[in-house]
């Protein structure tokens, strides 16, 4: 989908199209007074919200990240994952909004549902990607696979108004690359003959699965391009990567790629994490915190609920001001997915680092997963919330105290 939290927002605030606005950061008071009258007599619709009105980024304070932004804020060079911070000062003028992630869902489920009707063997990748096998649908391979993609496109747009950009090619490897050529509502096709012309003048990273770090050592070793990739010796590359991973890298540098596509899978784990405005003290700030971590629990539980799962491992994640990581994690005798069992267990996990230091992020995360009703035997029943104490008091779903834990 073309900068899909974005054009969630631009179909609630059309008066937008063609600005530059980034989507990230938590929802602050600015937002809500956005919808508010300026005379306070009551909401207001947002499509009549005038442009002066919204915030911009240049007033943004905090250590939010972009999750997506419009193609006019990516022509001052922001983009996604980079901090809020550093693109107001690449373009000040932006306008940025939250993400809104339950009406984000709810288009994810739409356009995904969109495809099926047509195309049924369909791989989910996430909330805004999706691989689709076009090889026995009736008139998949007319012109490439180019008259399907248009009827994908069209339908998806006419259903959501949105647009998507669509890769096809003989395997996943090149179709996720060939996705990104022709952005946004491009369609670009790529034979096996187009692998010299088409994929081996593109960067490294450009192949999904190498990243910064692999990148940048790649570089070191003058290799930038994926031809260059290609042209190593596949025993070169697997003395400087690793046997697995060097014969990967010659194998997709040249377009090899036999994974199928997968229309179900089962999650591997759920998590929740948030990244403070400000450090927050484990003493001083501890009411906060608890609320936080509270929240943080009961979000995974809703996630394990709403998909049908139910977890035994529950853990946390630490970020401490120096960028240092701690986790820990506590496998219990039961599944559960209820929210005041998890926050149990995520802070008797808490119990165990340590909290002299200041926190820029806090996370909660449930694995060793199973579908509800499925738990492996014998003792693998969905557990009701134990009887939770701590310093003489009971922690439940509504209680805000974190008690001795921070």
């Amino acid at each position: 989908m073309d900068a899909f939290y974005a054009s969630v927002e631009l179909l609630r605030y059309p008066q937008l199209k063609g600005l530059p606005v980034v989507i990230g950061g938590g929802r602050r008071k600015v937002d809500d007074l956005l919808l508010q009258s300026p005379d306070g007599s009551g909401p207001r619709e947002p499509c009549f919200i005038p442009v002066e009105d919204f915030p911009l980024l240049k007033d943004y304070v905090g250590r939010g990240v972009i999750t997506t932004a419009t193609y006019a804020a990516r022509q001052f060079g922001v983009g996604s994952a980079m901090g809020m911070m550093k693109a107001a000062r690449l373009c000040p003028q932006a306008i940025v909004l939250p993400v809104d992630f339950d009406e984000v869902r709810r288009f994810s489920r739409l356009f995904k549902s969109t495809i099926t009707e047509i195309a049924p063997v369909m791989q989910d990748r996430g909330v805004d990607e999706v691989y689709i096998d076009f090889t026995d649908v009736p008139g998949g391979q007319r012109e490439g696979g180019r008259v399907l993609a248009r009827l994908i496109q069209k339908s998806i747009f006419e259903t959501t108004g949105l647009t998507c950009s669509i890769g096809v090619a003989p395997n996943r490897l090149l179709a996720k690359m060939a996705s990104e050529f022709n952005k946004p509502n491009g369609i670009s096709i790529v034979y096996k003959e187009d692998l010299q012309g088409k994929i081996w003048p593109l960067n490294v990273r450009k192949i999904n699965g190498i990243g910064p770090k692999a990148g940048e050592k790649l570089a070191r070793l003058g290799i930038e391009t994926i031809g260059q990739l290609a042209a190593q010796d596949p025993q070169w590359l697997m003395g400087h990567f690793g046997k697995s991973t060097g014969a990967w890298m010659h194998r997709v540098a040249w377009g090899r790629d036999d994974s199928p596509v997968v229309t179900e899978s089962e999650p591997v784990s759920m998590s929740r994490e948030t990244t403070f405005d400000r450090d927050l003290h484990a003493v001083h700030d501890r009411a906060e915190l608890g609320r936080i971590f509270t929240d943080l629990c009961m979000r995974v539980a809703e996630d394990l609920q709403r998909k049908g799962y139910v977890a035994r491992t529950i853990g946390i994640k630490l970020r401490y001001d120096d960028f240092k990581i701690a986790t820990r994690d506590h496998t219990a005798a039961f599944y559960t997915a209820d929210g005041a069992a998890i926050r149990h267990i995520a802070g008797q996990c808490l119990k165990r680092v340590p909290l002299d230091k200041r926190l820029r992020l806090l996370g909660v995360r449930a694995s060793t997963l199973a579908r509800l009703g499925q738990e492996p035997a014998p003792d693998a029943r969905v557990a009701e919330p134990p009887a939770m104490r701590q310093g003489g008091r009971r922690l439940d779903g509504s209680t805000m105290e974190i008690g001795q834990l921070f």
